[in-house]
């Protein structure tokens, strides 16, 4: 086997799980029509009906409001694993997904909220309108893909990943959704995000000054590099 083969393998199996699956269900589309932009539209419009579905409020739109969700949260990486294996990575496909991706999860906080106001559950005595909860949420959110997308740009994609354990990635947590809805815990979610997130930005924020301390040196020598002796 060449080393390029070992190196490939390598580095599929330090993919996260979802990523791998997705890489085996869209193999078999590489050569066809659909590209990797239908699949993102797909998950814009899947996680978009979640979020809608999670305004109402109610048991059962919040259990297919979680499902909607995961599937959606399912095709972002199908995506780009669909550009990688038929070459088709573009950088207008690669803002489209970061896009889609933002707004996705950032109006799902918000449609929580909003759908935790719409019909609270008993016992919910909270100081702060679920609205705010989940807009506080959903501005963390915002923040940190922003400065993920900053982060990349200066010191590329490798940087910006986030972190990992045993296959799974920090945003996999979302996969227990459908477990919130299903014991309908979706106030206590609620209030865990609006304060996890804000705590996560506060990190990304700490790595994002990190980022640009090593940048400065770089760009300056680059600068000095240029004078005439």
């Amino acid at each position: 086997m060449s080393k390029s083969a070992d190196f490939s393998s390598a580095s599929l199996a330090a993919r996260p799980w979802d990523a791998r699956l997705a890489r085996r269900i869209v193999a078999p589309l590489k050569e066809g029509p659909v590209t990797p932009n239908h699949v993102t539209t797909a998950r814009l419009v899947l996680g978009l009906a979640g979020a809608a579905a999670f305004t109402c409020g109610t048991y059962g739109w919040s259990n297919l409001a979680a499902l909607l969700y995961v599937v959606s949260n399912f095709l972002d990486h199908a995506d780009g694993e669909l550009a990688r294996l038929s070459g088709q990575s573009t950088r207008i496909g690669h803002v489209y997904d970061l896009a889609s991706d933002a707004a996705v999860t950032i109006l799902l906080f918000l449609a929580m909220g909003v759908g935790v106001g719409a019909a609270p559950g008993p016992g919910l005595a909270l100081p702060v309108p679920p609205a705010a909860l989940g807009a506080i949420a959903g501005t963390a959110v915002a923040l940190i893909f922003f400065l993920r997308m900053r982060i990349e740009e200066l010191a590329g994609k490798v940087a910006s990943r986030q972190g990992s354990f045993g296959g799974f990635e920090t945003e996999d947590i979302l996969y227990l959704l459908p477990v919130v809805t299903v014991c309908n815990a979706v106030t206590p979610y609620l209030i865990a995000a609006s304060i996890g997130a804000p705590l996560f930005a506060v990190w990304v924020v700490i790595d994002y000054r990190r980022v640009m301390r090593r940048a400065k040196p770089a760009v300056a020598d680059s600068t000095s590099g240029t004078g005439l002796a």
